[in-house]
C-alpha cells in the first residue's frame, strides 16, 4: 500500500519547505528511540517522508506518481536508528538512493549548524523572479529585451570584497582560514563535536584589516542594475529564461543568485497558436467557395496570396506549410491553418434572389 507522506508529517499537500521542515523537527524529536516518547519505526516512517518531500526533484515525482512513486523511480526506504548512528560517524547510508546527510539533521534536531563537510560554508543570495510581456509576433520570432532592477549588488567601492580600498585581508585568526570552527554540543546523544560556521568570519575564512566604509564592510549595496537578454522564437505563454547570477548578492565570498524571467504572451486578436502550429479564420463568400478564387490572407509573414479550391466546403482547412511558429530549440517552422468560413448573406437583392432560384433549379 502507498503511504501518504503529507499525512505522515501532518501537513497540507501545499505546505512550504518550512513547514515541512517544522513539522519534521517536532515529530523526530518526539519519536527518536532515545526518548521516552521514542518509537523507531515511527522515526524511520518521518524521516522517509521528510527525505522525500524535502527535496524538490523528489517530491515532484511523489506528487506526480502518487501510488506508483516507487515503481516510477522514486527514492522510497527513509533512514532508520541504525542509517542515522552510521551517520552520526561520518558514514552515511545510500541503500534505495538515499543520501543522509548528517549535519543538515543534526542542525535541525539538536540546534547547532550543519553545512558540508568541512571547508568553508557555501552561501548563495535569493533567486529573483520578474514578469515580462510580449507581443504574439514576439513569441513566433524572438526578441531582444530588457530589464531594470533595483536588488542587492556588490559594493560598486569594494567590489564585493567587503575591505576599505587599500587595506589588507588576512585570514581569519578565528578559524585559521577554514570558515568553520569546532563545538561542543550537548545532545540527548551525549556530548558531540561538530564545526559550525565561524561567527567572526561568517564562514569566509578571511577578514579584512578596514571594512569598507560604503557599505559598512557587507560587500553589497542596493542599486540599479541593467540587464539586456534574448527570448528565443518559438517561446510559449508561461515558460521561463534563466539568468545565471544575476539574482540577490549577499556579499562578500558569496554567489548571486538567479534571475527568473517568466514570458507572457499577448493574445492575438486573430491567430491563435498550438505549439509550433498557428490558426486562424479565412472568410470567403459563396461564389468564390463554389468556383475557387485566390484570396489575400493574413499570416504573421504579412499578407499571403491563397489558392482557394473550387468546391471548398465551410470549415475545410487550408494549410500554408512553414508559416507557423519556429520550434523551440529545434530548426524549421511549423504550419498556418487557415479554416475556410463560407460567408452566406442573411439579406439579398431581388436580382440576387431571382440568380439563385435559377441555380436552385440546375443543381
Amino acid at each position: 500500500m502507498s503511504k501518504d507522506y503529507y499525512k505522515i508529517l501532518g501537513v497540507e499537500k501545499s505546505a512550504t519547505e518550512e513547514e515541512i521542515k517544522k513539522s519534521f523537527r517536532k515529530l523526530a524529536h518526539k519519536f527518536h528511540p532515545d526518548k521516552k516518547t521514542g518509537d523507531e519505526a515511527k522515526f524511520k516512517e518521518v524521516n522517509e517522508a521528510y527525505q522525500v518531500l524535502s527535496n524538490k526533484e523528489k517530491r515532484q515525482k511523489y506528487d506526480q506518481f502518487g501510488s506508483n512513486f516507487e515503481q516510477q523511480g522514486g527514492f522510497g526506504g527513509g533512514a532508520g536508528w541504525e542509517d542515522f548512528m552510521n551517520a552520526s560517524r561520518g558514514g552515511g547510508q545510500s541503500d534505495g538512493g538515499f543520501q543522509f546527510d548528517f549535519g543538515d539533521i543534526m542542525g535541525d534536531l539538536f540546534g547547532f549548524g550543519g553545512g558540508g563537510r568541512g571547508g568553508k560554508k557555501n552561501r548563495r543570495g535569493k533567486d529573483i523572479q520578474v514578469d515580462i510581456e510580449i507581443s504574439f509576433e514576439e513569441a513566433v520570432f524572438g526578441v531582444d529585451r530588457e530589464i531594470n532592477l533595483t536588488k542587492n549588488n556588490n559594493c560598486g567601492v569594494c567590489n564585493g570584497s567587503g575591505a576599505e580600498p587599500g587595506s589588507s585581508i588576512k585570514n581569519c585568526n578565528e578559524c585559521n582560514g577554514r570558515g568553520r570552527v569546532n563545538r561542543v554540543q550537548q545532545t540527548i546523544l551525549g556530548a558531540m563535536q561538530t564545526a559550525v560556521t565561524c561567527p567572526k568570519c561568517n564562514g569566509a575564512g578571511e577578514i579584512s584589516e578596514k571594512e569598507c566604509k560604503h557599505c559598512s564592510g557587507r560587500g553589497f549595496e542596493k542599486s540599479e542594475s541593467n540587464y539586456k537578454f534574448k527570448i528565443p522564437a518559438g517561446i510559449s505563454n508561461g515558460e521561463t529564461i534563466r539568468i545565471s547570477g544575476k539574482g540577490e548578492n549577499i556579499g562578500k565570498n558569496a554567489t548571486s543568485g538567479d534571475l527568473y524571467v517568466v514570458v507572457h504572451v499577448k493574445t492575438h486578436r486573430e491567430f491563435k497558436r498550438s505549439g509550433a502550429d498557428i490558426y486562424s479564420d479565412l472568410v470567403v463568400n459563396y461564389p468564390q467557395a463554389v468556383l475557387g478564387a485566390t484570396i489575400g490572407a493574413n499570416t504573421v509573414d504579412g499578407e499571403k496570396n491563397v489558392l482557394v479550391p473550387a468546391g471548398t466546403q465551410s470549415g475545410q482547412q487550408i494549410r500554408l506549410k512553414g508559416l507557423g511558429a519556429y520550434r523551440l530549440n529545434r530548426s524549421g517552422r511549423g504550419d498556418h491553418f487557415l479554416k475556410v468560413i463560407v460567408d452566406v448573406p442573411k439579406k439579398v437583392s431581388r436580382k440576387v434572389r431571382k440568380l439563385l432560384k435559377d441555380l436552385e433549379s440546375e443543381l
